[in-house]
């Protein structure tokens, strides 16, 4: 979940506060003022002398920055250039922890992500490692500020406690941006064969089909093999299992303004009896706790699977996406605890992923730069690039302008050749992500903008998710005395809930414990937690 970003640590951070010891730590002021690069605030190029700096950021080992073709050409664009560190992305937060601590700072950080903690971003911008940029965004990046306009929570969610924005996200506004998690899905399948046509809506109503699923052989092979739900650790189907109960997250979610830890509430026990009963009665995966997710996939594929979790439903049966239209996705469900439906939705943001440096020498024209991928345009040519490497312009039957295949480039080979094009692939990077049909690709000029399945998945995720769905806890910052208070508790907290939700579900520690368990997390100072998570929830909310 994103709070756990929080306190997220990388075993350099304490020496990199050491150096920042000796920086100023006063409150900082737009050095961009300062620069005397003149920098064009509409059109391109955005300087008209040529500007080079420095950027950071991980590499997914495809191809060479140098050599991205969306990079120079928007170098050429732009005049301005990029000397490269690109770290691989396994190595990239301690190496951005380094050049922090021995103050190498690159001028620009970007498409750091989870890199760059929100504690971070709190703790070198007060000590001026990272500027402020807040009042540069109206003038130098007229498309984010625009989008912060239409949607306050976006400012609200990239302010820290000190009123500065240190640095800018990955905007989600897709179609299927408000999933929270790879989702459920039903084998469709087995569904026709025992002529269920209505999916559950009650916590009863799932587990009956569930019993169907097990009793009444659906996959039709006359053994008992089928099983009817099955995950990783539940790493997926925990949050979607967990709402029928009306909860949306297994640490802290707000109920109306008050922040409450969900692992102790008599809904969360109601969770664990479900699921223990399922377990117990064979419906869930005996091997659920153990086993890898090819060993799912596995399963999936030989057809034994009745109800999963994952990003779409063929990664795990191994169906083609045409097939997967009969997989319908999971309807919510509710409970004696829980009458409402209810879903957790994602904050459709990921922070820290642009941020620019006390040796930035322009942060105005850097903001501009970045600011491009915030427009509809912009991000489209980040995301395929310039015409003729993976799309080329076509006319259509009715004489609109319309994208197809480049020579060479089909549905089957176009993220592999789009990998050796761009940034924005396999990175969170700061643009805006949204739907945009009028640019898609197309096999040939008068084919549909999007594909049958691509339809499926809009409307499920319209009808089952979009009307249900809740952020269990806003985007936050805490301010470092609130992170000190609770950075030796964070973690256990977390591994405590995680083992002993295995336990009670297989019946390792019996239901009778309950009270233990809750006099146990007590005892770890879990009241202060909550404090702090409800103080920075009332802080997002002014």
């Amino acid at each position: 979940m994103q709070i756990r970003r929080f306190l997220a640590t990388v075993g350099l951070s304490a020496l990199a506060v050491l150096a920042l010891a000796g920086c100023n730590s006063s409150t900082n002021s737009n050095s961009a003022q300062k620069s005397d690069v003149k920098v064009n605030t509409t059109g391109f190029p955005i300087v008209d002398k040529p500007l080079t700096m420095t950027l950071m950021a991980p590499s997914t080992g495809v191809v060479n920055w140098n050599d991205m073709v969306v990079l120079n050409d928007y170098a050429k664009k732009t005049n301005i250039k990029f000397k490269y560190t690109t770290p691989p992305s396994s190595d990239f937060a301690t190496k951005l922890n380094l050049a922090f601590a021995s103050q190498d700072l690159p001028d620009i950080i970007y498409g750091a992500g989870s890199a760059l903690t929100p504690a971070n971003e709190v703790s070198y911008g007060e000590h001026g490692q990272l500027l402020p940029l807040e009042k540069l965004i109206p003038k130098y990046a007229p498309n984010l500020d625009k989008l912060m306009k239409k949607d306050p929570s976006i400012r609200q969610s990239i302010t820290t406690p000190d009123g500065h924005i240190y640095a800018l996200p990955l905007i989600s506004r897709g179609a299927t941006s408000s999933w929270y998690i790879g989702q459920l899905w039903y084998n469709g399948a087995w569904l026709k064969k025992l002529g269920v046509k209505t999916l559950p809506k009650t916590a009863d109503e799932f587990y009956d089909l569930l019993k169907r699923f097990k009793n009444e052989d659906p996959k039709g092979n006359g053994k008992a093999d089928e099983i009817p739900l099955s995950d990783v650790k539940l790493t997926s189907s925990r949050y979607w299992l967990m709402s029928i109960f009306g909860l949306l997250s297994n640490t802290v979610q707000n109920n109306g303004d008050k922040v409450v830890y969900t692992p102790t509430t008599k809904n969360y026990k109601e969770y664990l009896t479900f699921m223990h009963k399922l377990f117990a009665e064979g419906l869930l995966d005996k091997d659920t706790f153990a086993q890898s997710d090819d060993q799912k996939k596995s399963k999936g594929q030989s057809n034994r699977l009745g109800v999963f979790s994952d990003y779409f439903s063929y990664f795990t049966t191994g169906r083609t996406p045409e097939q997967a239209i009969a997989d319908p996705m999971w309807q919510p469900l509710t409970s004696d605890v829980s009458p409402k439906a209810v879903v957790p939705g994602n904050p459709r943001l990921n922070r820290g992923d642009f941020a620019i440096t006390k040796n930035n020498p322009s942060p105005a024209a850097s903001l501009r730069w970045v600011d491009y991928f915030y427009s509809d345009k912009g991000a489209v040519y980040l995301n395929q690039g310039p015409e003729g490497y993976i799309w080329k312009s076509a006319k259509n039957d009715k004489g609109q302008d319309v994208r197809v295949f480049a020579k060479g480039v089909t549905p089957e080979n176009i993220e592999d050749k789009r990998s050796k094009l761009t940034p924005d692939y396999g990175l969170t990077i700061p643009a805006l992500a949204s739907d945009r049909d009028q640019y898609s690709i197309r096999k040939d000029p008068n084919a549909p903008a999007i594909d049958d399945f691509t339809k499926f998945i809009r409307t499920e995720t319209k009808e089952k998710i979009d009307p249900y769905a809740r952020v269990p806890y806003p985007l936050v910052y805490l301010t470092k005395q609130e992170q000190d208070s609770i950075s030796s508790i964070s973690t256990d907290l977390q591994t405590l809930v995680e083992e002993s939700e295995a336990k009670f579900i297989t019946g390792v520690t019996p239901l009778s414990d309950w009270d233990k368990y809750v006099k146990t997390i007590k005892g770890m100072n879990v009241d202060q937690y909550v404090k702090v998570y409800q103080a920075a929830y009332d802080r997002w909310k002014k």
